[in-house]
């Protein structure tokens, strides 16, 4: 059923019975259900697993994005190349060196205004360039409030569950985060995906 059809139940013709609110339930809870595990992704690295609630209604196009490459296993293996104590974590660059990215093209920013979305603890980032219609594949998740980042990178989900997992992922050096053998995403998958599987 689309968005913008009525959902009021219809009115009962004379005779007719309505079904039992139990009889509906379990198929309305089980669609609910699979909508919130197509928007959930997991990350699973050395300590536990990351649960990341995909935020679609703040960035369709980066969302899709990142559960195509999910899909893909694009993420598997790769490392967190650029982790800053007191700042973020940034992966998703097959090559570790912070310039790769899929085969897929560029995408347009989708910026949220401050007042709808901030970067704060658990917030998950696109990377970019200096263009802003530069996001590919890298990603961030933020370990602290970072409001100059507001406004000017796009938003795309923030972590529910697993924070104390990312807390141990292993910090880089010097200013720029680089880290030598860092940690890396074991598998990400969709919940919807993890639970076919």
């Amino acid at each position: 059923m689309s968005d913008d059809q009525d959902r009021s139940p219809a009115p009962a013709e004379p005779g007719a019975t309505s079904p039992a609110p139990a009889e509906t339930a379990p198929a309305e809870a089980a669609a609910t259900r699979d909508a919130a595990n197509e928007n959930r992704l997991i990350l699973e690295l050395k300590d536990g697993r990351v649960t990341i609630e995909l935020l679609p209604d703040l960035a369709p196009l980066h969302v899709e994005r990142i559960k195509t490459l999910a899909r893909r296993g694009f993420y598997d293996g790769t490392p967190f190349h650029r982790v800053i104590e007191g700042f973020m974590a940034q992966g998703g660059d097959p090559t570790g060196t912070g310039t790769g990215g899929s085969d897929l093209p560029n995408l347009p920013a989708e910026f949220s205004p401050p007042a709808k979305a901030r970067f704060v603890r658990g917030t998950c980032g696109m990377a970019r360039t200096a263009d802003p219609n530069s996001a590919n594949s890298q990603f961030f998740i933020m370990f602290a409030p970072a409001p100059h980042l507001d406004g000017q990178y796009t938003i795309w989900g923030r972590v529910v569950a697993g924070m104390e997992v990312m807390d141990r992922v292993k910090r880089g050096a010097g200013a720029h985060g680089q880290a030598r053998d860092p940690d890396r995403i074991q598998r990400a998958v969709l919940l919807a995906d993890a639970q076919e599987g």
